[in-house]
C-alpha cells in the first residue's frame, strides 16, 4: 500500500479517492487476496481444532492490521490523526472509514482470538452457541454497513459522509457480548462435562 500513496497520493493521502488504472487495481485486489491466504494458511497449520484455528485467524489478521498501520505511520508518517480516513479493504468494494475504526477492531480480534486459542486448546471445551453467533453476525454486519453505505460517493470521487461511530460502537459491543456470551456458554458446557 505504501508504493500505491507514494505513487497516486505524493502531498499525502486523503479523500476523495484518486482512480487507479484497472491493471494496478487488480494487483491490488490480488494482494489482499494474498495476504487472506496466508492468514487463513496459517491459522490452519497452528491451530488444531476448528475453533483454535478460527482464534489464530482472528489473532493473526488483528495483529496484521495493527502492524500495517504502524509501518505507514512509521514510512509514510501517516495517519497524522486516528480520525483520518482511510480505504480499509477493497474486497467485494472499496471499504472506508476513520483509522482508528479498524484499529480498534484488529485489537479487539487480537484480543479476543488469543483467549479462544486458549478456551479451544482442547476439542470438546470450546462452543459459541447461537446467541454469540448471532451476535458476532450482527455486529459484523453493522461494521460492514459503517465501512460500506457510503462507498458510492467515494467511488464517485466526492467526500464521504461523515463516519457512523455509533455503528463501530454498536459492532463492537455485539463481537464483546457474543464473546463473553461464548466464553460463559463453554464453561458452563465443560462444568457439566466433568460433573
Amino acid at each position: 500500500m505504501v508504493y500505491l500513496r507514494e505513487l497516486y497520493y505524493p502531498e499525502g493521502f486523503s479523500l476523495p479517492l484518486k482512480l487507479i488504472p484497472a491493471e494496478i487495481f487488480w494487483i491490488e485486489i490480488g494482494r489482499e487476496l494474498a495476504t487472506l491466504v496466508m492468514i487463513v494458511s496459517i491459522a490452519q497449520v497452528v491451530g488444531k481444532w476448528r475453533w483454535e484455528r478460527f482464534g489464530w485467524f482472528l489473532f493473526l489478521f488483528g495483529v496484521w492490521d495493527i502492524w500495517y498501520y504502524i509501518w505507514l505511520k512509521l514510512t509514510l508518517d501517516w495517519p497524522s490523526s486516528l480520525f483520518e480516513w482511510d480505504v480499509l479493504f477493497l474486497i467485494p468494494m472499496p471499504w472506508i472509514a476513520p483509522v482508528i475504526a479498524p484499529l480498534l477492531i484488529a485489537l479487539s480480534m487480537a484480543v479476543i482470538g488469543l483467549r479462544m486459542i486458549r478456551e479451544a486448546s482442547s476439542k470438546w471445551s470450546y462452543h459459541p452457541g447461537r446467541i454469540a453467533w448471532a451476535l458476532g453476525l450482527f455486529g459484523s454486519a453493522i461494521l460492514f454497513y459503517s465501512f460500506m453505505s457510503d462507498t458510492g460517493a467515494v467511488l464517485n470521487q466526492q467526500l464521504p459522509q461523515p463516519y457512523r461511530y455509533w455503528a463501530l460502537a454498536l459492532g463492537l459491543a455485539c463481537y464483546w457480548t457474543g464473546f463473553g456470551v461464548s466464553i460463559r456458554w463453554s464453561s458452563q458446557s465443560k462444568d457439566s462435562a466433568v460433573d
